[in-house]
């Protein structure tokens, strides 16, 4: 905000306001001295969300600048908070030492923090990727084209997709954006709650971002990176993203590694909703990590390895060798528990090479985050050595150790965590420095010395030479002694016991050795920029490394799952089938003695299509399908199973739909939405999918809902012809296997002693005759009254709509009885006697049209 009449003429206020107008949307953080400080609107923003107090600054007029500032040891919190928020925050920092600017000192913004840009390990999550998507839509909006990047890894992707059937919104989801680039005028795509940055069109020029490809990574054309004609917008894409970023670290992205091409037909589709439903990567339930597949199978013992199992839970493969070749590293590590507890052992060191090095290659890393490398890169050569034959992972690999070499000669064993808070460098690796640190602790001996010589030089026995940050190095006498003191000795200061001196000899000390420390500072901070770019320059050898670390890490504790849960080995065709035997839930039975999960056959293929499965609430039928769906994932990633036996054929789209739920943002009902995610499984499943529904048209009238869930099989059936399963309470559904030939009935068992039922979990053939929704409602608490109640209704309505014999009951349940047709009251009422047949015809042709009408006519 910027006040009538305020005088803007100081040089400082000139500076800032200059560097304000190239970063107009985001808030200024403007280095003062130990503080970075904000004014105007950024100060009232800033103090507003940060809860500082908001003061001013006279600016050398009647007006005050508004200001808020937070100390800079201090601001990594704060900028947290601000980007969580949601805001932009540019880092402006003092570029050239105080002391020797002449006049103003040098400002520069060094990096724009965004929540999709960010490096500071406080603004990441170890385990998860943090990705910035930029996003190109062809023109008719039926193809995009997206590049992804995660600055702290230097992952950068390339996809193209169609636009429509949901697999756009399918990509965006498995990156799991923090922040979306989109064109001006686009469309905003962006999940919700994701921070969206528009840029102007012409940065999305395919021709212009295939030179910045080209120039960036030395190519002469972008053949070499698998690009075909296909993946014009995806460039663009990538075009845009490189251009933000660039703006966003002036200094350069040396660690953004040459653009990887996915493509969609190699990995099983997920969308959204199924992601979702299956609790993949994300609980339902706020803080129930556990309760997820990720949460079952994350046994990584590295960041990088969690980060990679996570994208293999999202991307499932769908190429029968590429899974193989998964399954056999896994099933090797499965059968030599020895050799699987020794890679884990060998891992347990390692720390997050990707983000350390991509840190170092950014001129980012501290002191401490070196010394992390160093000591991971010191455990390579043991998990080098019992990798073998593993995935290929030992076939080129390199361990690093010259560069671990060169940072354990040049490291302290413990470095601090910033330059300034101690000896980084090594003794004896760079002389200068060494020679500085005599100079600077030989100081105690020099102490001892010249107090020993001015003791007998003033025969003053109680004199002391001492020192302290305030007055520096000084002589101390007490007053008793005043009168010994020599004429060379120079008052420094006056204690209430004792006068405090300097000598000429202890000046001269003094300022070699404050000039001692000034050079270390200067020396150490060079000596460990050196060795830092030295690290950086490396990026390339320490990421494809550490994309070896990661992935022996995920085959290790893909192993050790399936070692702890007795999974199996699945075998994975190209074929149509899918057969189960004796399959378990992989998260439920995690939460229960295994022994008390009850598993369960499932067997789809050309002669057994759909499975309709129906049974009580509380049954089951919901595990049943999630258990299916999540083994076909597992598989498919390349891990073993929880079952007897599997034999999956590959499949290309995997839907579910599971649970009720809203949209009241975008003013959706429930059961709108459970028809349009309905819709969208039908438009895009094809033959080799596999459909998982669970109670379809619940959400409307019981003959409405049996209407299009009847509708929806027949279609899975006879125009899809894919594999499905059908969980239904709608028992007239189980006549379909009548007139459908590859259509069969389960139902999942219950055993009924007396008023109580026992839920039995098995599924067995045919379909069940009954709901239980009154047990299940006693189960949940209801008053006894709304119990027998509902069995007094259920009668009724099972007896056909009739309404009990007793007045009470009638009036009680005119609700259900169903509404006369007036034509049947009027034929009711009709003196068939009084007519003649000519009177008698005319009437009955008169109630005929008005039946014809629908209604009184």
């Amino acid at each position: 905000m910027t006040l009538p009449g305020l005088d803007v003429s100081t040089p400082l206020m000139q500076q800032y306001r200059e560097i304000k107008a190239r970063h107009r949307d985001a808030i200024l953080l403007f280095r003062m001295g130990d503080f970075y400080e904000m004014f105007e609107d950024d100060a009232e923003v800033g103090a507003r969300t940060l809860g500082l107090t908001l003061t001013s600054r006279n600016n050398g007029a009647a007006a005050e600048i508004p200001l808020a500032g937070v100390p800079v040891k201090a601001a990594a919190g704060y900028i947290k908070r601000l980007v969580e928020r949601g805001f932009r925050v540019a880092i402006c920092e003092q570029v050239e030492d105080p002391k020797l600017a002449k006049g103003i000192v040098r400002r520069e913004v060094i990096e724009v923090v965004t929540p999709g840009a960010v490096m500071a390990d406080d603004l990441l999550e170890e385990r998860q990727n943090t990705f910035l998507v930029s996003v190109a839509l062809d023109g008719g909006g039926t193809r995009a084209g997206f590049a992804a990047a995660d600055l702290s890894t230097g992952e950068l992707a390339l996809e193209s997709v169609e636009a429509g059937g949901g697999a756009l919104e399918a990509a965006l989801q498995r990156y799991n954006p923090s922040e979306v680039i989109v064109a001006e005028g686009a469309a905003a795509l962006a999940p919700p709650g994701v921070l969206v940055t528009r840029r102007e069109g012409w940065e999305f020029d395919v021709a212009l971002a295939s030179e910045e490809l080209a120039r960036r990574y030395g190519l002469a054309s972008l053949d070499g990176l698998g690009l075909g004609a296909g993946d014009a917008l995806a460039v663009g894409a990538a075009g845009a993203l490189l251009r933000y970023l660039g703006e966003l670290q002036p200094g350069g992205l040396p660690q953004l590694r040459r653009p990887v091409v996915r493509r969609a037909e190699g990995r099983l589709f997920l969308d959204a909703m199924t992601r979702r439903n299956l609790e993949l990567v994300e609980p339902l339930r706020a803080g129930a990590q556990d309760a997820t597949l990720l949460g079952v199978l994350d046994r990584t013992m590295t960041p990088m390895g969690a980060r990679l199992l996570r994208g293999w839970l999202l991307a499932p493969l769908t190429d029968p060798t590429a899974i193989a070749a998964r399954l056999d590293a896994v099933g090797s590590l499965v059968a030599d528990e020895p050799r699987r507890t020794a890679i884990r052992e060998a891992l347990d060191g390692v720390r997050d090479l990707e983000r350390l090095g991509a840190k170092a290659a950014a001129r980012r890393a501290t002191p401490r985050d070196l010394g992390a490398l160093r000591d991971s890169m010191g455990c390579l050569p043991r998990l080098e050595a019992l990798l073998g034959d593993l995935y290929g992972l030992a076939a080129g690999f390199d361990a690093l150790a010259d560069l671990a070499a060169a940072l354990a000669a040049a490291l302290v064993d413990r470095p601090p965590a910033v330059l300034g808070d101690g000896d980084v460098v090594r003794p004896g690796h760079t002389p200068a420095l060494d020679e500085l640190r005599s100079l600077r602790d030989g100081g105690r001996a020099y102490i001892a010395s010249l107090q020993a010589r001015e003791r007998a030089r003033t025969g003053i026995g109680s004199l002391k030479v001492g020192y302290n940050k305030v007055f520096g190095y000084y002589i101390e006498i007490t007053r008793a002694n005043k009168e010994s003191v020599p004429p060379d000795y120079e008052r420094r200061q006056t204690l209430t016991g004792a006068e405090r001196y300097v000598t000429p000899e202890l000046k001269a000390y003094e300022a070699k050795v404050l000039g001692a420390e000034e050079e270390i500072s200067r020396l150490e901070e060079r000596v460990f920029g050196e060795i830092r770019d030295a690290v950086g320059a490396a990026i390339q050898r320490i990421q494809d490394t550490a994309g070896r670390v990661a992935a022996a890490d995920v085959l290790a504790s893909l192993a050790d799952a399936a070692a702890a849960g007795g999974y199996v080995r699945p075998e994975v065709v190209d074929a149509f089938g899918l057969e189960i035997v004796a399959g378990r839930h992989p998260v439920v039975e995690r939460v229960m003695p295994r022994e008390a999960f009850i598993p369960n056959d499932i067997r789809l293929d050309a002669a057994q299509q759909i499975m309709i499965v129906t049974g009580p609430n509380m049954a089951g039928k919901s595990t049943v399908l999630r258990q299916v769906a999540q083994l076909v994932i597992l598989a498919q990633a390349g891990s073993f199973v929880p079952a007897r036996e599997a034999r999956i054929g590959v499949v290309d789209r995997l839907f579910t739909r599971v649970g009720a739920s809203d949209d009241l943002a975008r003013g959706q009902s429930t059961f709108l939405v459970e028809m349009s995610e309905t819709a969208s499984i039908l438009h895009n499943a094809t033959r080799k999918s596999l459909v998982l529904l669970d109670e379809i048209g619940r959400g409307t009238s019981t003959y409405d809902g049996v209407a299009i869930a009847w509708a929806v099989a027949e279609y899975l059936h006879d125009h899809l012809g894919c594999k499905a399963v059908f969980a239904t309470h709608y028992h007239e559904l189980t006549q379909l296997a009548e007139r459908y030939p590859r259509v069969a009935n389960f139902n999942v068992a219950v055993h009924e002693s007396g008023d109580d039922v026992i839920f039995l979990h098995r599924l067995r053939p045919g379909g069940a005759d009954r709901s239980y929704g009154i047990h299940v409602g006693r189960l949940a608490g209801l008053p006894t009254e709304v119990l027998e109640r509902a069995r007094v209704v259920l009668r009724s309505l099972e007896a056909g709509h009739r309404v009990a014999a007793t007045p009470a009951a009638a009036d009680q349940l005119a609700l259900f009885a169903p509404a006369e047709h007036p034509v049947l009251a009027e034929l009711r009422g009709l003196d068939l006697d009084g007519l003649t047949p000519r009177e008698a015809l005319d009437r009955l042709a008169e109630l005929q049209r008005r039946i014809a009408l629908g209604g009184e006519g």
